[in-house]
């Protein structure tokens, strides 16, 4: 028997709702996210104009977008001048294909990652360890979830929904974990990485910017291991997004900084690195072969929509998923998506298909917090209208076609609709036996809220009343 496809709206609404209903859970992630908040709004301080420095970064972003072609090909010369292969991937298989051929090329069995969620967007993971390589997460978050054999639950913080005695646990399975004190933790997986990082045949990472100007790569982290990832095995695939991209080598000057408040409320990150390729002659550091895999998987598609192409300006700091009321109720792991929140609701129809992922964009309350928040200015509320627009004018739901063409022919027809109102009230009345019950055509609405009784007389009766008793001068 095959197996059955569990829908992605199906999943979602059992995901949300079993998070929903966890208070305990709910309450640990809203005072995690508290605290980032908190430490965000005092950074955030030190800049002399925030919002200035915002516009700027939008202006940077936008520039790229909108140059973005002729980007992409200065940025592929310079790192083929500087000894970088590229490969440029339509979709994720063919991501996948060729970093299996690297692997396989050189005969690799030990693979070290350093955090990056274009890998995660292909499911390179599971395709590796199919194939039978020994694949390792190095960033500490990301080794936590590894082990649990779970997705990332925040494109930033990957393990903020476990708590420390749960991460004791994962650890114990592995060996002896003396505490859940979390430098004790953090000691634990530095003993485990260690070895992993000299066995390594290929390190594979992300990129966070690619600058047109040089052919570098700039990556940014708190925690050393993307260093340790890139330098250490013979062989490094850093596999990025095509939108990526920034014109000049200084406009990290004030991305990075950007970066670093926004996303995790720090002036800088501790490790900002630039790569512009294997290592020269003479050189002691760094690997023989390096390889830029440039992602597409539907960016040319968002690329070429008017109105929604400017979400392209996304650096990936999380910080809509932050200020988020859904998901700090929900959690990450409910959208069932590489990117979760605002702006996973926002790409991941354009990237996996309109129609089959548009229900994350009903996932919003609309308050434009993530908007609000954005440190490139992205509209994402309005995006999130704007694709609810586009699902249904897609395909409209035939109910609510229905509904509307009945609606219209109603209220052009003034007799109709006067005859409408004793007839609704004589149906509400009748139908207060199955008001919340499944056999109520209203019972999700219904289910969480009440219907009010309708008042005994409309206003059109009320005012027809008044005018009369004017009239007669009471």
């Amino acid at each position: 028997m095959s197996e059955t496809k569990i829908i992605p709206l199906q999943q979602f609404k059992h995901d949300s709702a079993e998070v929903a209903a966890d208070g305990d859970r709910r309450e640990f992630l809203r005072t995690a996210l508290g605290g980032y908040m908190n430490t965000r709004t005092a950074t955030q301080h030190g800049y002399q104009d925030w919002e200035a420095a915002r516009s700027g970064a939008a202006e940077i972003k936008w520039e790229a977008i909108d140059r973005l072609p002729e980007l992409l090909e200065q940025f592929e010369a310079n790192l083929i001048k500087n000894g970088t292969k590229v490969f440029w991937a339509s979709d994720e298989e063919e991501a996948r294909q060729y970093i299996l051929g690297i692997l396989r090329e050189k005969n690799a069995k030990h693979v070290i990652k350093s955090k990056t969620m274009t890998s995660e967007e292909i499911h390179l993971n599971s395709l590796l360890e199919a194939e039978g390589f020994d694949v390792v997460e190095s960033d500490l978050g990301e080794y936590i979830v590894q082990q649990n054999k779970e997705a990332p639950y925040h494109f930033v913080f990957p393990c903020m929904h476990l708590k420390r005695a749960e991460i004791k646990a994962i650890f114990e399975k592995i060996a002896a974990c003396p505490s859940d004190d979390p430098e004790a933790l953090t000691m634990f997986a530095r003993q485990q990485l260690r070895e992993k990082y000299l066995r390594a045949d290929v390190g594979i990472s992300g990129g966070n910017f690619g600058i047109a100007e040089t052919g570098h790569i700039a990556i940014t982290e708190n925690e050393g291991n993307a260093r340790l990832t890139c330098a250490m095995p013979k062989v490094h695939i850093a596999i990025m997004g095509i939108e990526k991209m920034l014109p000049r080598l200084s406009d990290l000057s004030l991305l990075q900084p950007m970066l670093g408040t926004a996303g995790a409320g720090q002036r800088i990150t501790c490790y900002n690195s630039i790569y512009g390729g294997p290592k020269k002659p003479g050189e002691t550091d760094g690997p023989e072969e390096m390889h830029v895999v440039l992602l597409d998987n539907g960016r040319t598609t968002l690329l070429a929509d008017p109105e929604q192409r400017d979400a392209l300006r996304c650096i990936r700091c999380g910080a809509c998923l932050n200020v988020c009321p859904i998901f700090k109720n929900i959690g990450g792991h409910s959208y069932g998506t590489t990117y979760q929140g605002p702006i996973g609701a926002v790409i991941t129809p354009h990237y996996k298909g309109l129609q089959e992922f548009k229900h994350l964009a009903y996932a919003s309350s609309l308050c434009g917090a993530c908007t609000e928040t954005c440190p490139v200015k992205i509209d994402l509320h309005h995006h999130l209208l704007r694709i609810r627009r586009n699902s249904v004018s897609e395909h409209p739901p035939l109910m609510e076609k229905v509904a509307m063409k009945g609606f219209a022919f109603a209220f052009t027809r003034p007799w109709l609709y006067h005859l409408g109102t004793p007839l609704a009230r004589l149906g509400h009345w009748l139908s207060k036996p199955i008001q919340g019950t499944k056999l109520d055509p209203g019972y999700l609405w219904r289910k969480t809220r009440t219907l009010p009784d309708m008042p005994k007389e409309s206003f059109h009766e009320w005012f027809e009343k008044r005018e009369q008793q004017k009239k007669a001068g009471k």
